[in-house]
């Protein structure tokens, strides 16, 4: 099925372990695992070296530079056309990997988000209020849009697959946004090739160390500052994709 999975990882020794694991059981030979470490300070490499598995690609930054960079890195450098993302510290459920891409084919969108449980550092569930995504919202495109400035939507990048053809899209992730996750929503959406799926396709970690940022709970001036980002993500995404359009036809 020709399957890419990026991850960024970052001081993640405690879990990062169990989650290739996970993933490198769905994968086959064919496949690749590209992980970009942000100069991790713990046994995070030490971990990932120790699979000795050609699937796995490691790369370290010379410097910290953030999740959302590493992450378009990991995806500039994928080489397959199903791309997933991965954080460093969920579970990926058997049969996840079939599943989205089954559906992803069905429906010829370009990308899908899953849901997911949660659990703790211990892997039991635990309750955390969540709305996560509908089917029935798949096609909403404006109203999803809308909803990610209004602050109620629930799209992670760690429940994503998307095709390789929104890779000259997506990267590079500008330096500005604040969040990977909703950047690629924003171009599914402009796009409308957007598919939500309800099953649950893994288990996200929630403990006091999880990298991903969030731009919830802050103070108003920084939720409009954020607002302002996310203008000037929809800018750039329709200027990305109408010169990528341009040259395509000429």
């Amino acid at each position: 099925m020709s399957i890419s999975v990026c991850m960024a990882s970052y001081n993640g020794e405690n879990f990062i372990e169990k989650q290739i694991k996970s993933i490198l059981l769905q994968l086959s030979p064919s496949d690749e695992l590209i992980i970009v470490d942000d100069c991790s300070t713990d046994r995070t490499v030490e971990r990932i070296n120790a699979f000795k598995d050609s699937r796995i690609q490691l790369l370290q930054n010379i410097s910290n530079s953030g999740e959302i960079l590493s992450f378009s890195k990991a995806i500039s450098l994928s080489k397959n056309k199903y791309i997933f993302l991965s954080d460093q510290d969920d579970i990926w459920i058997t049969g996840r990997v079939k599943l989205m891409i089954d559906s992803l084919e069905e429906s010829k969108s370009h990308l899908v988000t899953s849901n997911f449980s949660w659990i703790n550092d211990d892997d039991l569930p635990i309750d955390i209020e969540f709305d996560g995504v509908f089917s029935s919202a798949s096609n909403k495109n404006l109203k999803n849009i809308l909803d990610i400035f209004i602050g109620k939507t629930n799209y992670f990048g760690c429940a994503m697959l998307f095709k390789r053809e929104l890779i000259p899209i997506i990267c590079p992730i500008p330096r500005f946004v604040e969040s990977h996750d909703l950047w690629i929503a924003f171009i599914s959406n402009i796009l409308k090739s957007n598919l939500h799926i309800e099953e649950h396709t893994f288990l996200k970690r929630k403990h006091n160390s999880n990298v991903t940022s969030t731009i919830s709970n802050r103070p108003i001036s920084k939720k409009l500052f954020s607002r302002v980002i996310f203008l000037l993500s929809i800018l750039l995404i329709y200027k990305r994709f109408y010169f990528k359009k341009f040259f395509k036809l000429t």
